[in-house]
């Protein structure tokens, strides 16, 4: 039987008011996450007290705390990690992941579950966790987006666009990324760009961005000082290109591992409280390694950075990042990723300069760090976007993001095309799925 004009009209206005109310709750929940963010980075490191927004940074605080205050945190925060997640595996129902829920309509995310694995995040990236903040606010955002397409009764692939969509209004609110995470919904979620699902990303992203100006205000996430795109840099950005696919290669290989490897059981808290304690450690005379790598990334863009500290960093923020998953501490790997890959391009532009000096160290890092989050997230047009919303920079940077983009993706694809094992005549087995897992992928 054909569906009647009238039942057309309430299919319309169902998926309306699915979209509007996932960009409210997807944005609120953004909003609230942050806010916590900043509440736990002010209390732990003692700065901007009389406010929730202020005007220190992260590494200001960090900076102006003593030696003792930033162990004493960072231990703490191996303890919060560690049992915190000991207690969400060991009692909590199995987690699925935002690209599980989108996948299959039919899984379900746990709501109690999913709620504490996104707030523990929020408290341990506070208190210096080298991982990222930005699957937290995906996580809550695909959590209201299923509760709300639950209530409306949407068929299975509004579902699916309505989920999405709300992971992205999520990411859209806690990084004011509207664009950016509409085309995350689109390259890494659903993987189209039909002009439907374009459509509702965009509204819904635009909706929870705006709703996170109420608690967050309408910031860009990293100030970068004026610059231009000269013909040094153009050329740079095709030469280094290929070599930022490789590194984001060999990253990826490397924080594949430590999750694989992840410590679990009674484990977990000793592995988290070491590791966390080690961190502490190297903060006492590197406080710019604590956070999701937010500051080292803001020093690079901003030239403030010797070839030397660069190289140091890079070195560093690689093996935390790897650590702390190995430990078991749970996170996103995309400011790490702009942090290492803005890290590389000091390095590679110093050397680059050498020959042809034309473009100042932040430069370099602004175009490297798009290069390296392209290959090692597997997201070129997001990437670039994000970048772009992130810096703010000159248009003029198009060209020489989007020469190093195209050469980073393309060579870390054939390097993962050339590190894959050969097909054999075995049952398709995905280890992923072929196991009992109580951690998203």
């Amino acid at each position: 039987m054909n569906d009647t004009p009238a039942d057309d009209q309430t299919a319309r206005t169902r998926l309306l008011l699915a979209i509007l109310l996932t960009g409210l709750s997807a944005g609120l929940g953004g909003m609230l996450l942050g806010m916590l963010l900043h509440a736990v980075q002010h209390l732990a490191y003692g700065y901007s007290l009389d406010r929730i927004i202020g005007p220190e940074t992260f590494l200001q605080g960090v900076e102006g705390a003593s030696d003792s205050r930033r162990l004493a945190v960072l231990m703490l925060c191996g303890l919060v990690a560690g049992c915190g997640w000991w207690l969400i595996y060991r009692f909590g129902r199995p987690l699925i992941s935002v690209t599980q829920a989108v996948q299959n309509p039919a899984a379900r995310m746990p709501a109690k579950t999913t709620l504490a694995h996104a707030v523990l995040q929020i408290i341990t990236v506070g208190l210096g966790s080298p991982l990222g903040r930005e699957v937290a606010p995906r996580e809550v955002g695909a959590l209201a987006a299923s509760g709300v397409s639950t209530w409306l009764r949407l068929p299975a692939d509004q579902h699916r666009l309505i989920v999405a969509c709300g992971a992205g209004a999520g990411l859209a609110a806690v990084y004011n990324v509207p664009l950016g995470a509409a085309l995350f919904v689109l390259e890494v979620l659903l993987g189209t760009f039909a002009w439907p699902a374009a459509a509702v990303a965009l509204v819904t992203c635009c909706i929870g961005a705006v709703i996170a100006w109420i608690g967050l205000g309408n910031e860009i996430q990293y100030a970068v000082p004026p610059m231009t795109a000269g013909a040094s840099l153009i050329v740079w950005a095709a030469v280094a290109g290929p070599l930022f696919g490789i590194a984001a290669q060999g990253f990826v290989q490397l924080t594949s591992a430590a999750r694989r490897q992840a410590a679990r059981g009674w484990r977990l808290p000793v592995a988290a409280f070491v590791n966390f304690t080690l961190i502490g450690v190297l903060a006492i005379f590197l406080p710019a390694l604590l956070g999701n790598g937010k500051g080292p990334a803001q020093l690079g863009f901003s030239s403030e950075l010797t070839l030397g500290t660069a190289a140091l960093l890079l070195v560093l923020k690689l093996a935390i990042t790897s650590g702390s998953l190995r430990a078991g501490a749970s996170g996103g790997l995309l400011t790490p990723g702009i942090a290492i890959g803005a890290l590389l391009a000091v390095v590679l532009g110093a050397a680059w300069n050498l020959v042809w000096p034309d473009a100042p160290p932040g430069a370099y890092a602004v175009v490297g760090a798009a290069a390296f989050l392209a290959a090692s997230m597997r997201m070129p047009l997001t990437a670039i976007v994000l970048i772009l919303e992130f810096t703010r920079v000159d248009q003029a940077f198009l060209v020489p993001i989007i020469l190093a983009v195209a050469g980073s993706v393309a060579t870390q694809r054939w390097c993962a095309a050339r590190a894959a094992p050969p097909p054999d005549n075995s049952p398709a087995r995905d280890d992923q799925t072929a196991r009992p897992s109580r951690t998203p992928t």
